[in-house]
């Protein structure tokens, strides 16, 4: 490989992104990177693992695309990994190849649109045999909410609610039919509320953005971690399940490795995804694909496979084998002091 630095852009991430972009600037092939780095806030400390930074403009939409293009062509970007507004700078992914950009990301919109909208791939996974579903219902109303509500709670079913085009758990909702406000009062903060403080709220108005009223998983969560080729080849996959607190046991489980395979081989997404289960019983039940890097992927990491090194290489054109991940790891993390200032933290 060149001695030359590869120019790599990062834009606006979670916290998280320091570790990746440090996966990228100390990976085992030496391959040597510039890396730059952008986000709203400019004390991030995302950014500290960067060679320049620069303060992101609020903008959306095909503004914020057009930002984006502008920045690859003022620092001569040969890379870009988008984190925030993924959409927007795939909607102009054309742009980005006339000018010679590699993407680390799905392109595919139709694609985005089938696996990132909740709804959407519940339909798609149940359709093709991918994999279970919980029992679910999508309403807009609350007249549609409180039937959904009512059928799922006489299946016996306990019962929750999330947005189907939100991330990161962002209004995720379990109703609890004992929920007693004034002991909440005096608790932690939680996702439980009552159906009766539901049902107001959504009361409020005519209609609302769609919401996904579903059986609520109650077993062991898995987030299995996947790497495949620009064509979607499915080079690794690593289940990562919650193990109290903040431990994740990196798990060879061949039901959800076999489920991993099914998934790329018929969506085929490129680079680094995510896949959410929760097992019901016995049954791994479906809860969303991610097409991007994991918030848990540095832990992943550690069976071996340098999961955000690997995408890039790849899309500079670079051939990558399978990959054979160390299972059986229980993982964790700390947090790490960081200097706002100086050089790089790496």
């Amino acid at each position: 490989m060149s001695g030359r630095k590869v120019r790599i852009w990062f834009n606006r991430s979670f916290a998280v992104g320091y570790h990746y972009i440090n996966a990228v600037r100390h990976n085992e092939d030496g391959m040597a990177f510039e890396i730059y780095g952008t986000h709203r806030d400019p004390e991030h400390v995302s950014l500290r693992a960067c060679d320049y930074t620069e303060v992101e403009p609020v903008l959306s939409g095909e503004a914020y695309a057009a930002y984006c293009l502008d920045f690859c062509r003022r620092h001569q970007i040969e890379v870009f990994v988008p984190r925030w507004g993924m959409r927007y700078v795939v909607a102009a992914a054309d742009a980005f190849a006339e000018m010679g950009v590699k993407l680390v990301c799905c392109t595919d919109r139709a694609l985005l649109d089938q696996v990132e909208d909740k709804g959407n791939f519940f339909l798609s996974a149940e359709e093709n045999n991918l994999m279970i579903v919980p029992e679910y219902r999508l309403v807009h109303t609350a007249n549609e909410f409180k039937k959904a509500y009512e059928e799922l709670r006489d299946m016996g079913l306990s019962v929750c609610f999330k947005p189907t085009r939100m991330e990161g758990g962002v209004g995720f909702r379990i109703i609890d039919p004992n929920y007693d406000p004034l002991t909440a009062l005096f608790d932690t903060v939680s996702a439980k509320m009552s159906y009766e403080q539901a049902y107001h709220a959504l009361s409020q108005t005519d209609s609302f953005p769609e919401l996904m009223v579903m059986e609520l998983l109650e077993g062991y969560e898995y987030s299995i971690d996947c790497l495949a080729s620009p064509e979607g080849e499915l080079l690794a996959a690593v289940p990562r399940r919650k193990a109290g607190g903040r431990s994740r046991l990196l798990e060879e489980v061949p039901e959800l490795l076999e489920i991993a395979r099914k998934v790329a081989q018929f969506y085929k997404i490129p680079y680094n995804y995510n896949l959410q289960l929760i097992y019901q019983g016995n049954v791994p039940k479906a809860l969303e694909i991610n097409p991007r890097m994991s918030g848990g992927l540095h832990m992943t990491c550690l069976s071996g496979v340098n999961f955000p090194y690997l995408a890039v290489k790849m899309a500079l054109g670079y051939k990558v084998d399978p990959q054979t991940p160390e299972y059986g790891l229980l993982t964790s993390y700390v947090e790490q002091p960081v200097l706002m200032e100086g050089q790089p933290a790496q």
